[in-house]
Formats: C-alpha cells, structure tokens, sequence
C-alpha cells in the first residue's frame, strides 16, 4: 500500500467540484509574467486558455506525441505559446529558465523508468523557490469503473505517486499543497464516450462488438440520472524548489 505523501492542505470536507483546473492552479500559484514550461501538454486546452487571461505570461509547451503535436502547430498560434517535441525525461531548456511547470494528467503517462528522471528534470529547469503542479487522476468513482474495463491505469498511478515520494524523500523539494478535486465529465450518449475514448493519438484503443456491450452495460449502469455528468475524482501535489 503507498503511504499518503505529506501535505500542508488537506481538505476537511467532500472534494470541491472545479470544472476549469486553471482557477484551482490561480489561487494555488502566482499567474502573472510567469514563465511556464507544460510538460506532456497534450492540446494544451489550459495552456492556451492561461495565456488569455494572463497575456504577460510565456508558456514552452512539451509534447511526445508526435501526432498531436503536428495537431498542436497546425492550430491558430496563442500568443505566447511555443510548442516543442520532447518528452519531460529530456527537458530542452537551461537550468533555472522557469517560474512554473505543469503536469497535467500527464505523469501518469511517462514511462515507469522514466519518471525520476523527468521529475529531477522539472526540477533543474525551475528557480528556486518555482512551483511543479502536478495533477492527477484517481483511481475511483463511476466513471473510472467504466474506463478501466479497456483501460486500467491503476498501476501506472500508483507508479506516478510513489515517483513524486521519492522525488520528495531526494530532497530539492518541499510540498506545498496536496488537495483532492472532483471534475464534471459529461457525455451525451454513450455513443459519444466511445468516440471521446477511442479517438486518441496517443494509444490504439478500438471496441469489438464483445467488449463494446460490456462497457455499453456499465456505462448506462452507472451514469448519473438527469443527464447529471460523471464526475472525475482528482488530486493535485504542489512542490516548490528548494
């Protein structure tokens, strides 16, 4: 069983529901003039959306995928916003070059062997005294109980928390924040949650007819009444640079 890893904030109550992440990642971080490296950025949907609100702010956005990120410079440019192919594991930056880096859903995806690495890499790009947002999926609730039947990441985010423990135990780090959240996924059909799930670049993911009626099942089984959306169980971990 991982240990809890050690927090400064904790939530007393039920997690608070947050449908937009970057007003959680406002009241948690200074977003003015900041300089931000996003790592595994994906469409970079918060990226983007930061740097209209915060326009003084300078976003280097890190992608793997090689066809999203094609996707990621086909796009109408931000403003402020440069996108890269690389993987967290091999930042291409300077030391010290950033105020902030997100990992947004995104650890969990970093190979096993890679993720000490690319959290000491998160670690040398950043200032001292810079903050490493990391925010993760948990492994729980209705939805997750759907997903996992073609798609069990219970490993792999066991994996990532116990990468950020031992980031932590090495030393470089302090926690500033640990939190839970919740995020509203809505569907209109499941007709729709098979196209959301299964057209992903970033893994081969297709339904035969077997498979299709077992997630079918549990979905309609297990979706909220009234056309209410799932809600995603989320946590986040806020180091800071020592």
């Amino acid at each position: 069983m991982t240990a809890a890893l050690p927090t400064a904030a904790r939530p007393t109550a039920g997690p608070e529901l947050i449908s937009d992440e970057l007003a959680l990642l406002h009241r948690l971080v200074p977003l003015h003039a900041q300089r931000i490296i996003e790592l595994g950025c994906g469409a970079a949907g918060l990226s983007r959306r930061l740097l209209q609100t915060y326009p003084g702010c300078r976003v280097q956005a890190l992608e793997v995928d090689a066809i999203q990120h094609a996707k990621n410079l086909a796009a109408p440019p931000t403003p402020g916003l440069h996108f890269v192919a690389a993987g967290a594991q091999a930042i291409p930056a300077e030391d010290a070059s950033f105020e902030l880096a997100l990992m947004l859903k995104s650890l969990h995806h970093v190979p096993q062997a890679l993720m000490d690495q690319s959290l000491a890499e998160a670690c040398r790009v950043l200032r001292p005294g810079g903050h490493l947002y990391v925010s993760e999926p948990v492994f729980d609730g209705p939805l997750n109980e759907v997903v996992r039947l073609f798609n069990d990441e219970q490993q792999v985010r066991l994996h990532a928390i116990a990468a950020l423990q031992r980031a932590l135990a090495q030393g470089g780090w302090q926690q500033v924040a640990e939190l839970r959240f919740a995020m509203p996924a809505r569907y209109a059909n499941f007709d729709e949650f098979e196209r959301r799930m299964t057209h992903v670049t970033f893994a081969e993911r297709r339904f035969d007819d077997a498979l299709r009626e077992r997630v079918r099942e549990r979905f309609e089984a297990l979706r909220p009444p009234g056309g209410a959306p799932f809600l995603r169980p989320m946590r986040v971990n806020l180091l800071q640079k020592i």
